[in-house]
């Protein structure tokens, strides 16, 4: 009887035995199944959080593009400006090379700005088309020059419209670079980014051009 009795424990022992192990068998199938799928998931959200770094955009992004297309444009009528008043060879080349590098950048920022459903500043660059408006408005925004300024650049000439030229576009440019780090830092936008890094690199080296111009060097 004693027999019979020890026989049934050691069965029910080795039974219970081969339960725990298919069970512990069965767990690191299941483990290893859904840390796979984890990691699926996972490798899954970081690229779609990654198409969406690419394509979306936040507030400063449409900041950006709304403060710099106005900033652009009074360069773009500086630069206008430069063709029969200034005197110098160096000055009229620097202002071509303004105009063709920013007027693109204003229609590349105008069609974000369309895409995004958000305003887009008026495609007046003369700050005599918005009178009363054009200081108050553009106040904040650095390196924007008001209409004293703007007048005193209308009515110089010779050398004395290359000085004047080239003191007011450094301190534009300063302000451009002064608007594209804050985008650089803050903006989400790749391709705004991307131009605020541009904008930051060409300017910089065009204001270093600048004061060369000016005997500052």
């Amino acid at each position: 009887m004693r027999n019979l009795t020890r026989h049934a424990a050691l069965t029910a022992t080795a039974v219970t035995a081969a339960l725990v192990l298919a069970a512990c068998g069965n767990d690191s199938g299941s483990n290893g199944s859904g840390s796979g799928s984890g990691h699926s998931s996972a490798s899954s959200a970081a690229g779609a959080e990654a198409d969406a770094t690419t394509g979306a955009h936040n507030a400063q992004d449409v900041s950006f593009a709304q403060g710099m297309i106005p900033h652009h444009q009074q360069a773009l009528q500086m630069a206008k400006l430069a063709a029969d008043r200034a005197s110098s060879a160096e000055v009229k080349d620097l202002a071509s090379r303004i105009e063709k590098a920013q007027d693109p950048e204003i229609k590349t920022m105008s069609g974000w700005l369309k895409s995004w459903g958000k305003d887009v500043p008026s495609s007046h660059s003369s700050m005599e088309s918005m009178p009363g408006m054009d200081d108050s408005a553009h106040s904040g925004m650095p390196g924007m020059m008001d209409s004293t300024h703007m007048d005193k650049l209308e009515k110089a000439s010779g050398k004395d419209f290359d000085t004047v030229f080239l003191t007011m576009m450094i301190d534009h440019h300063k302000g451009a670079v002064e608007m594209a780090t804050t985008e650089k830092n803050k903006g989400k936008y790749e391709p705004a980014t991307s131009m605020a890094d541009n904008i930051i690199t060409a300017q910089t080296a065009e204001i270093a051009e600048m004061n060369k111009l000016l005997g500052k060097s």
